[in-house]
């Protein structure tokens, strides 16, 4: 989409049901760890997402057979990966998953992606590699991976602090090293934790040998992958601004699907909402919020659960007393500054925010949409969406690339607009 988007403005509570596609993060996990199992492997429930799309053009292009239908995609068998030219796009997934994994070809392996993606930091995750004998031509996309079928592996230290998909990237094909990998991270604390969490539990479930007994550390031994089933739970941030929608709007809404147990990021909202005074409740039906009639503020840190930022920031600007967003300084590395993004849009309608050196403070202000003036996407999808979420309160709001969601939810205007009308 080229033209701005008005955001939906909502004139009474949202009441309504509403199923989200699957968890982009557990897609790419499990599209990569068929692919480097040798197959045959499947996927069900995939989302038709530009970040998924990357995955799979990536792994083709390495001379991977993967079949796409709707939301079942299929890796046939095959003797492994070979050398090709990687667009990465502004997949962080892609980027950083896949570096690791072109060591084991023969040959060389280029990546380039978005100018954006070009900016995004990936030096951890190529260090690591050189460190483990690798040879890694530049430190920043565009760079090339010359493969040697494989490394030794062993121990590396890396400090993972601006993305935990540093250390992900480096266990999921680690089994495939000699021997194994031991990655240690030294530095200020790793934010999104629970994504290692996914990616350590779904290595489990394809047959391989992690410890992460100890703080920081993980060891991946030396083994097979299995080729799986994989089923891909519903994408629980994207549901996260759902919900929040009902209580912006004192609404009730229901997610279908939801996972009676998850290790995505994205369940972290339910309590974020309980703090702003929304009831939440959970039934074989899914996972229902229903609003307060008043929001009131929170101070909350959300190193953990970074992704859900924008949304939080969205609904704090809505509250009746001040908010403090804490421990996420690593969200100026995103796909934008998202920092700077929320504090930009959200002064531009009217509202008092402060950057902090790791978040927003946010204070209740009266909030209208200027003229001729749209709501930044900044091509983030969570900046998007975050928007959408503004527009229920502020009356003929737009959003200048609504199109930008498509990154993790192919159809959010039209879920959107449903859930809405």
């Amino acid at each position: 989409m080229t033209s701005t988007w008005p955001a939906p403005h909502a004139t009474g509570p949202i009441n309504g049901r509403v199923t989200v596609p699957g968890s982009k993060s557990m897609t790419n996990r499990a599209v990569l760890l068929a692919a480097l199992s040798g197959g045959p492997s499947t996927v069900a429930g995939a989302p038709a997402t530009r970040d998924t799309m990357l995955m799979v053009d990536a792994l083709r292009a390495m001379h991977v057979p993967i079949t796409v239908d709707g939301e079942f995609i299929s890796v046939d068998r095959h003797a492994g990966i070979a050398p090709g030219t990687i667009d990465c796009g502004l997949a962080g997934t892609v980027m950083r998953f896949l570096p690791p994994a072109a060591t084991l070809v023969e040959g060389p392996v280029r990546f380039d992606g978005d100018e954006r993606a070009r900016e995004r930091p990936m030096g951890p995750v190529l260090d690591a590699l050189r460190s483990l004998g690798a040879v890694v031509i530049g430190d920043s996309l565009p760079f090339t991976v010359v493969g040697e079928r494989g490394l030794d592996g062993g121990d590396v230290t890396i400090d993972a602090s601006e993305s935990s998909q540093f250390v992900s990237g480096l266990l999921l094909s680690a089994a495939l090293y000699d021997k194994g990998v031991t990655v240690h991270h030294d530095g200020p604390p790793v934010p999104s934790l629970p994504h290692i969490d996914m990616t350590v539990a779904m290595l489990r479930h394809a047959g391989v040998v992690v410890d992460d007994s100890l703080p920081n550390t993980w060891r991946v031994e030396p083994g097979r992958i299995d080729p799986k089933h994989w089923v891909v739970e519903p994408d629980l941030s994207n549901a996260s601004v759902f919900l929040a929608a009902a209580a912006v709007t004192a609404g009730t809404v229901t997610v279908t699907g939801w996972p009676a147990e998850s290790t995505q990021p994205g369940i972290g909202i339910l309590p974020i909402l309980r703090e702003f005074g929304a009831t939440v409740s959970g039934s074989p039906d899914g996972m229902t919020v229903t609003g307060p009639d008043t929001l009131r503020g929170i101070d909350v840190d959300l190193h953990d659960v970074g992704e859900l930022t924008p949304t939080v920031a969205a609904v704090a600007a809505l509250a009746s007393t001040p908010s403090r967003l804490r421990g996420v300084a690593h969200l100026r590395g995103h796909e934008t500054d998202r920092i700077a993004a929320l504090a930009a849009e959200l002064t531009a309608l009217g509202g008092d925010v402060d950057e902090t050196p790791d978040g927003l403070e946010i204070r209740p202000a009266p909030l209208t949409a200027p003229a001729g003036r749209p709501w930044g996407a900044y091509a983030d999808h969570r900046m998007a969406t975050a928007g959408a979420l503004v527009g229920l309160a502020v009356p003929g709001l737009e959003v200048d690339d609504i199109g930008a969601t498509s990154k993790t939810f192919p159809d959010f205007p039209g879920s959107w607009a449903a859930l809405i009308s």
